[in-house]
């Protein structure tokens, strides 16, 4: 390959922003469970009321609000709001949407008892601002429970193989530090009484290797970006690449794919004087 890298600023103003077709939602909903062990990992009571930061398609409100809970759900996009409001109209479920930066989040201080997010403020710019945002916004004695890719799992491996061909911008750091723990005490171990973390996987299963890139190149947005800014000979190079990634990973031992990918769950829990 090439080793020229072409210069890439993240487009912060749509980082949440996902494709207009129907690849968005076979993306996000297959990432269901992460959800579902998120609420039971933070032990959310009927309720509760429970902010969603940067909630994307809305997997995570939407596991709230099926305990009962008391649920906004919060994203930059407010177009991401459309596919969660049709599922929580086909489950009758209520929840609050609001169009919010994770780094400047609308609410006063001290407003939830719980905030979550997965797989979604990691990508804000200012970590430390988003964080700060996360526990400003919980009430004492509340819990942040978040999901973050590792750098070192298959989407931290990812975002190492895209930076081959599109270069992040020095002026913001990797969002896979919010998968290390020695990150998460910088962020919050002042506010916190205590910080949990426990390291999972979650199974990408597609029919092909070829059928997730087909998927994630019109839906996840730093492949979308990615493959927008290389010509054809780049994009082809990196499309060997990714396959020789998921080679790697895949224990399927047939032409599916089976691809466990590590991320990190994280309770943390906020003191009384937070």
């Amino acid at each position: 390959m090439n080793n020229t890298q072409i210069a890439f600023v993240p487009d912060t103003s749509r980082q949440y922003a996902p494709c207009s077709s129907g690849s968005q939602t076979i993306m996000g909903t297959s990432m269901q469970i992460v959800a579902e062990r998120l609420c039971e990992a933070v032990d959310l009571r009927a309720g509760s009321r429970v902010l969603d930061v940067a909630a994307g398609n809305g997997n995570t409100t939407l596991a709230a609000a099926r305990r009962w809970c008391d649920v906004t759900s919060t994203d930059k996009n407010p177009a991401v709001f459309e596919t969660s409001r049709k599922r929580a109209e086909a489950e009758c479920l209520k929840i609050k949407f609001v169009e919010a930066d994770a780094e400047k989040l609308p609410f006063p201080d001290q407003s939830y008892d719980v905030v979550l997010s997965a797989f979604g403020v990691m990508f804000a710019p200012d970590q430390e601002k988003a964080a700060a945002e996360l526990v400003r916004v919980c009430k004492p004695g509340g819990s942040i429970g978040l999901a973050n890719w590792t750098p070192n799992g298959f989407v931290g491996e990812l975002f190492q193989t895209i930076g081959k061909y599109v270069a992040p911008s020095p002026s913001i750091e990797s969002s896979t530090l919010w998968g290390t723990e020695w990150r998460l005490q910088e962020l919050f171990a002042e506010s916190a009484t205590s910080i949990r973390s426990t390291k999972r996987a979650f199974t990408l299963r597609y029919r092909t290797p070829k059928q997730w890139i087909d998927v994630f190149r019109k839906a996840y947005p730093p492949m979308k970006r990615t493959f927008a800014a290389l010509d054809h000979q780049h994009q082809t190079a990196l499309i060997s690449d990714l396959l020789d990634l998921m080679e790697d990973g895949n224990r399927s031992m047939d032409r599916t794919l089976v691809l466990p990918s590590e991320y990190l769950e994280v309770v943390i829990e906020i003191g009384t004087e937070a």
